[in-house]
């Protein structure tokens, strides 16, 4: 008979694992989502906030691990290397392309499966208040004057900032000395008079901006941001370039389509939310939901144009 018994429940075992795997996602445990970025920043607490939405509208819990490291190569092998089930995330970027082709990590986006754009961002020029550029022309003018004089700073080599800055000063026919820091370092380190300028995202640089201790010289996208309107673009102050910055989802390569489906659409509920969209406008983000096959479609298509520009810019290894 203990055979028998044995048998049984060995064989009611995997009927439950049967039925767990053919159930609606989610149907166990809980959804981790990887951050790429340290615990406090801008990036963290729109992913937390992200992450609160999904686990409303799945009825499930979503926890928020923060993996930085190596511009973001730490968080994507993590999340490569899960299972593919749909409950391991990562809140991913344009550093999936810039990492890879700076030779910072193996994997590319082909690693990954696309759920959805969240949010887009502005990477733009910044200077101390005092220190006299007023506009984008100033400061050109001074660095083409004093070539590899002016420092600016970004937040790590091979950064999205850096990339934008690189692309900037190349387009503009200016050299200057790029200073990559740690994220937490590099605006202390303009206030303090270590470098000369940044290129940043709004999300950093908005209390600073508030408190009249930094001027913005130009916006590095195609249109005026919001949270900037009186700051004209690249573009707009003869300087052909746009770098926009975004946000999402993306799942390791393989993850079953109803899973992914049931994340895009918590996503979208959330992204489109009026409690979402009051909390991007204090930090200085913009909601901008794309669903997956889109979000797909612009990672593949940005990420040839970055390997491009990187190669330009002798930041491609």
């Amino acid at each position: 008979m203990a055979p028998r018994s044995w048998l049984g429940a060995a064989l009611a075992s995997c009927a439950l694992a049967g039925m767990a795997q053919d159930a609606p996602f989610p149907h166990r445990g809980v959804i981790e989502l990887t951050v790429l970025f340290p615990a406090g920043s801008s990036a963290d607490i729109t992913a937390r906030l992200l992450a609160d939405g999904i686990a409303k509208q799945l009825a499930t819990n979503v926890i928020v691990v923060n993996r930085p490291g190596a511009g973001g190569a730490v968080g994507y092998r993590h999340v490569a290397n899960q299972k593919p089930d749909g409950y391991s995330l990562v809140w991913n970027s344009n550093s999936v392309s810039t990492s890879y082709h700076s030779g910072q990590m193996p994997l590319d986006y082909r690693a990954f499966d696309p759920v959805a754009r969240v949010l887009m961002e502005s990477p733009v020029l910044a200077v101390r208040t005092e220190a006299g550029w007023k506009n984008l022309a100033d400061f050109m003018a001074d660095a083409r004057a004093r070539p590899a004089m002016l420092t600016v700073g970004n937040s790590g080599l091979g950064s999205h900032t850096h990339i934008a800055s690189a692309a900037l000063f190349k387009v503009a026919g200016a050299k200057v000395i790029e200073v990559p820091y740690p994220a937490a370092q590099v605006m202390p380190s303009l206030l303090g008079g270590h470098i000369d300028a940044v290129v940043q995202l709004p999300a950093v640089l908005a209390p600073l901006v508030k408190s009249g201790q930094v001027r913005v010289l130009a916006v590095l996208v195609d249109q005026r941001d919001p949270a900037l309107p009186d700051v004209p673009t690249a573009r707009e102050q003869g300087v052909d370039v746009s770098l926009a910055a975004w946000r999402g989802i993306a799942v390791p390569k393989g993850t079953p389509r109803q899973a992914v489906a049931a994340l895009e659409g918590a996503i979208r509920k959330t992204v489109e939310s009026a409690e979402f969209a009051s909390a991007a406008e204090r930090l200085g983000v913009h909601p901008a939901f794309l669903p997956a096959l889109e979000f797909g479609e612009l990672i593949a298509h940005e990420d040839a144009q970055l390997a491009e520009l990187m190669q330009a810019i002798g930041l491609k290894k």
